[in-house]
C-alpha cells in the first residue's frame, strides 16, 4: 500500500516527459495518443494540457467527455492510470494561465491563436501499479 498516495503519484506524474491521453470515438472505442507532459497539475485530480483546437482529440472530447490519462515510468517499470473527464477550454485565462513561451512553435499566433485550446482533466479514480501489484486510489 502507498503511504503517501497524492505524493507517490505526483513524483512519478512529474518525472515523466510523455503522457498518454485516451478519448472514446463515435463509435464508442477507446483512441489514445502520446502527448507531452501537463502543462500544469492540481495535486493528482486536475491537469492541463495544450492542445490545437482543430484537433480530432478535440471534437471527441466534446461528443463524449470521458477520458483517462496514463503516466508510465519506464525505469522502474511502474504507472498511474487516472480515470475521468476532459473538459475543452477556449477562455483566455485558462489559455493564458498554461501558455508557455515555447508555444508559439505549435500555435503561431500566440496565445489568441483560433486553433490553440486548453484540455482540463477531472480524474475520478486511479490505479497504481508497482512491483508486481496495483492499487485503486480516489485522487484528492
Amino acid at each position: 500500500m502507498m503511504r503517501n498516495t497524492e505524493q507517490t503519484i505526483g513524483n512519478l506524474i512529474d518525472r515523466q516527459g510523455v503522457s498518454f491521453i485516451s478519448s472514446v470515438d463515435s463509435d464508442g472505442y477507446p483512441n489514445t495518443k502520446a502527448m507531452l507532459s501537463p502543462s500544469k497539475r492540481e495535486g493528482i485530480k486536475t491537469f492541463y494540457f495544450s492542445t490545437n483546437t482543430s484537433s480530432m482529440r478535440v471534437s471527441q472530447y466534446r461528443e463524449n467527455p470521458k477520458a483517462c490519462i496514463y503516466f508510465f515510468d519506464k525505469r522502474f517499470y511502474r504507472g498511474v492510470m487516472l480515470k475521468g473527464t476532459m473538459e475543452v477550454l477556449e477562455d483566455a485565462a485558462s489559455k493564458e494561465m498554461i501558455w508557455e513561451e515555447g508555444d508559439i512553435v505549435y500555435y503561431p499566433k500566440g496565445v489568441t491563436d483560433p486553433d490553440y485550446c486548453v484540455l482540463r482533466f477531472t480524474a475520478e479514480s486511479g490505479r497504481y501499479y508497482s512491483n508486481f501489484n496495483s492499487e485503486d486510489f480516489i485522487p484528492k
